[in-house]
This record gives structure tokens, C-alpha cells and sequence, in this order.
């Protein structure tokens, strides 16, 4: 068969190697369940890992950092790699290289061994995604992709919504490495019925032999400028972000690294990132509207956790149960919208969705606080879940219009870098805004309370006289009013803050609403092939 013939049969048919399509989506959304979940499962267990292994909790966040670095790296050039050594080859060769560095994780025995080990996972979880996204477009056909795309997105969506809950529990009712040990058998598992049911399509390995060699110069300028900015992004607000030396020289080498590598790659002829697709209109407004998917999905699911723990007191469990009905949500909704995705045009779900999502984030901002009751809390998330569940499978339904088979690993690399890249900038976006904006409306209400004043002098008169109730002295109880007064104005201006945060995520919201516009109109149901 030529590679023309391979083209028409997977872009009419779908390539399935003989096997059930629905096989080949629930096997390749295995290994991204348990790649996604990873990205946060272990966010809880930091504290548990610090004490364990003797460091500070600063330097444990190096776990984490780890992994991001290495898998933003790996993520746009898995296409190029899926395509140079097979794409079944790359992606078994992820999930054994993920699983196994999940088992030394376990046995790390000191910091710096866990690091390492993380970032082999990082490697072999960076190419799992894209690989798997990229099996899916082939497999399927344009007007059954959207049913495809929402099973994998149950897995990407649903994940780092339970990761911190399900953390949690194994880190407190077991330990913490076997947060990293139940990826084991699962990738066991995946290893298995990968080999067993997936296939390289012919045109997959026709551009194998036909690609060029390793771009040494551009993979060079990718690892350094997507490493300096993940730094940026994770140890910025920590450490005053360009107040800090470090910090901004890691801004400076990602700025120039990013964009020489661009303007390389622009040139080479055999570029290990597919940097022309931009060129697509529609494409890169896909990946700008996966960005902030990205942004709100990661950092919605940082800020409300934090808010009902530290502002409501819930424990992590009370939070986890509070969240949980939105993926629940999530997943309700995926199948339908997979449904309409071939009958509707994708471009109206996904300015439904950026719509409800936008009015979701601004009706929290104006009706949470901390006094709230836990079903308020949990109607507040599946509103905004709701809204979210109409935008992944659009998005990545319209990212391949316009784009030939054989560019379909590229694609999926890019599309996935973004959506990474987007959550990576909202968990930045939303703990420095807190941060800052929890000083700013301190000082705020600080000047706003009147010292002295009769409002000021009867607030603590009343808090003094429950204190004196509960047994303190009257010196006792007007000293501790104070505190309690103060505490309560710490309170309000870090409710506010989080406020903000969330009228932010709304702005940029609605602000992709008018962009699916740049997007190319298809047919449902059909694709748009390239050139």
C-alpha cells in the first residue's frame, strides 16, 4: 500500500489495524489517566515527602518541578519522535520508561534520587499524551473523532480534579510512595494491551523513513527555553519573581532560547517542531483557546481547594467531596458533547462553553465566602464543570482542520504543550495574585478601620466580653480582641483576594469567545484537509 493510499484510508476509515476502534481509545486512555493524575497526585503528599527524606518543604517542591521541566520539554517533539522511530514503538517505550521510574520514585531513598527518577517520569510521561491524542485522529473518522476525543477527555479533565483527594488519602492512610507505586500494574496493564491492539498506520511509517535527522540546534533551544520558563513559573512568586537576580536571568535565557528556536526553526528543513502549522489560523487559535483551558482547569483546581481548606477550615477530604461532583460533572457531559461535536458545529460549543465557563467564574466571584454552606460550594463547581465539559472535545476536534494525517503527531505534540503550558500559568497566575492581592485589600481595610472610632471600640468590647465569658481576665480578653479582630480583616482581605482571582479566569474566558471567530467553519462531521 503507498503512502497516498494509507492517507485516503485513515482520513475516510480511520486506521484500526483490524482491531475495535473503542478498544483502541480505551487502551491508548489508560496510560493518559495515570500520566495526567501524576501531574498532581503528588502536590498533597509534599509535606510527607520533606519529612520523610529529611529536607525543607521549599526543596521539595523540586519533585515537582522535575517532572514539569522534563515532560514540557518532551511534549512538542513527541511528534517528531512518534514519527522517526514508530509511533507504537515511542509510546510503549513511554509507558515502560513511566512505569518504571514510578517504581524507583517509591524506593527513592534521598531527594536527590527522587528528583532524577521524576524526571525519567517526566520523559516518559511527556510523550503519552500527544502519542495517544494522535492514535485517536487516526483511528477515527472526522465524523466519529468527537465521541473519540471525549473519552480522552474524561481521562484529562477528571484527573487533576481528583489527583489532590486521592493524594491525600493514600499519603495519609498509607505513604507517600505509594502515591508513586500504584502506577505500577496500571502501567503494566497498558504495556500489554498496547502491544496486543495497536498498529502504525503505513503513511506513519512511510514519513519515518522520508524525516531527517535530529535538530540538535532547535531540540537544544527548546530544552533550555521550555526549562527556563518552567522555572520561572514555579519558583517566581516564591522567590518575589523579577525582584529576584535568579529569576529574571531564567526569564532572559527563556525569552532568547524560545525565540531563536522559533526563528530556527522557521528555517530548517527538517524542523523537530512543526512551527509552520501556525501559519493555519485556526490552528493557532485552538491552541491559544487549549491555553487558557489549561489556565482555568489547573488553576481553579488549586484556588478551591485552598479556598474551602484555609478560608472554611474543610479538611482535605471535606474539599475533595466538594469538588468531586464537578468531575462527576465533567463526565456526565463529555459523551453528549462528543455527540454533538458531529452534528453541530464545533465552534458554537466551544463559545457555549467559554461563555458559561466566563458567567460560572464571575458568579462565584460575587457570591462565595467563607461562611458559605457545603452545598452552595458544590453547586458553585458544577456550574462551572459544566461549562468546561463543552470545550475540550471542540477544541481538539478543530485543532486537525486544515492539517494532513501525516502532520497528525505534530499536532497532537502542540495542542498538549499548550494545554500543559496553560495550566502551568494559571496555578503561576493564581498564587501570585492572592499573594499580592491579599497585601493590597489588607492595607485597604487596615485604613479603612478607624482607630478609636465608636463602630471600631464596640466591635472589640463585644468580642472581649465572649472572650471574658469563656473564662480570660478583662486584661486578658481585651488584648486577645485584637488579635481576633485582626484575625477576621486577615480573613476578609485574603477572601477578596481569591475574588479576584476568579474575575481574572472570567476575563479570560470571555475573552476566547470572540476568537473561535479566527477559526475555519467545518462541516459537522467532516474535516477540512490540508495541502
Amino acid at each position: 500500500m503507498t503512502a497516498e493510499e494509507s492517507l485516503k484510508i485513515t482520513t475516510e476509515k480511520g486506521w484500526t489495524g483490524g482491531h475495535n476502534v473503542w478498544v483502541i481509545a480505551l487502551v491508548s486512555t489508560i496510560a493518559t489517566f495515570m500520566e495526567v493524575l501524576d501531574t498532581s497526585i503528588a502536590n498533597v503528599s509534599l509535606p510527607h515527602i520533606a519529612g520523610s527524606l529529611s529536607v525543607s518543604t521549599d526543596e521539595s517542591t523540586w519533585v515537582l518541578t522535575s517532572y514539569l521541566v522534563s515532560n514540557a520539554i518532551v511534549l512538542p517533539i513527541s511528534g517528531w519522535l512518534s514519527t522517526k522511530f514508530g509511533r507504537k514503538r515511542f509510546y510503549m517505550t513511554c509507558v515502560g520508561l513511566f512505569t518504571i521510574s514510578s517504581f524507583l520514585c517509591g524506593m527513592a531513598p534521598n531527594l536527590g534520587m527522587l528528583v532524577f527518577f521524576r524526571i525519567l517520569q517526566g520523559i516518559g510521561g511527556g510523550g503519552l499524551a500527544p502519542t495517544e491524542q494522535s492514535i485517536l485522529a487516526d483511528t477515527f473518522t472526522p465524523a466519529r473523532r468527537g465521541m473519540a476525543f471525549a473519552v480522552y477527555g474524561m481521562a484529562v479533565v477528571l484527573a487533576p480534579a481528583i489527583g489532590p483527594t486521592l493524594g491525600g488519602f493514600i499519603t495519609d492512610h498509607y505513604s507517600w510512595r505509594w502515591v508513586f507505586f500504584i502506577n505500577v500494574p496500571v502501567g503494566l496493564i497498558s504495556m500489554l494491551l498496547a502491544y496486543r491492539v495497536l498498529t502504525d498506520p503505513p503513511h506513519i511509517t512511510e514519513a519515518g523513513k522520508k524525516i531527517g535527522g535530529i535538530d540538535t540546534i532547535g531540540l537544544g533551544l527548546i530544552a533550555v527555553g521550555l526549562g527556563a520558563l518552567e522555572l520561572v513559573l514555579d519558583k517566581g512568586q516564591e522567590d518575589d519573581w523579577f525582584a529576584s537576580s535568579t529569576i529574571t536571568a531564567f526569564a532572559v535565557i527563556a525569552t532568547v532560547a524560545l525565540v531563536s528556536f522559533v526563528l530556527w526553526e522557521l528555517r530548517t528543513k527538517h524542523p523537530i517542531v512543526e512551527i509552520r502549522l501556525f501559519k493555519n489560523p485556526s490552528f493557532a487559535a485552538s491552541n491559544v483557546m487549549m491555553l487558557v483551558l489549561g489556565m482555568i482547569l489547573f488553576g481553579s483546581t488549586v484556588l478551591l481547594p485552598q479556598f474551602t481548606q484555609i478560608l472554611m477550615g474543610y479538611s482535605a477530604q471535606d474539599a475533595g467531596l466538594a469538588l468531586t461532583p464537578g468531575g462527576i460533572t465533567v463526565m456526565l457531559c463529555m459523551p453528549l458533547v462528543g455527540f454533538l461535536v458531529s452534528r453541530v458545529d464545533a465552534r458554537y460549543l466551544i463559545a457555549f462553553g467559554f461563555t458559561v465557563t466566563s458567567i460560572a467564574l464571575y458568579h462565584m466571584a460575587r457570591t462565595m465566602y467563607p461562611g458559605m454552606d457545603f452545598s452552595t460550594a458544590v453547586w458553585l463547581r458544577i456550574f462551572q464543570a459544566g461549562g468546561l465539559a463543552f470545550l475540550f472535545v471542540p477544541i481538539n476536534s478543530i485543532v486537525y482542520n486544515g492539517v494532513p494525517p501525516e502532520k497528525n503527531n505534530a499536532v497532537s505534540g502542540i495542542v498538549n504543550l499548550s494545554r500543559n503550558m496553560g495550566g502551568d500559568i494559571g496555578i503561576a497566575l493564581v498564587t501570585t495574585i492572592i499573594a499580592r492581592r491579599s497585601q493590597v485589600h489588607q492595607l485597604t481595610l487596615s485604613s479603612a478601620v478607624q482607630t478609636g472610632s465608636h463602630a471600631q471600640v464596640a466591635r472589640l468590647a463585644g468580642i472581649a466580653a465572649q472572650l471574658q465569658h469563656s473564662g480570660m481576665s478583662a486584661a486578658q480578653a481585651a488584648k486577645a480582641a485584637v488579635g481576633v479582630l485582626y484575625g477576621q480583616l486577615l480573613l476578609q482581605a485574603a477572601t477578596l483576594a481569591y475574588l479576584d482571582v476568579l474575575i481574572v479566569l472570567a476575563i479570560f474566558a470571555g475573552l476566547m469567545v470572540p476568537l473561535v471567530l479566527m477559526t475555519k467553519k467545518v462541516q459537522p462531521g467532516k474535516a477540512a484537509m490540508g495541502h
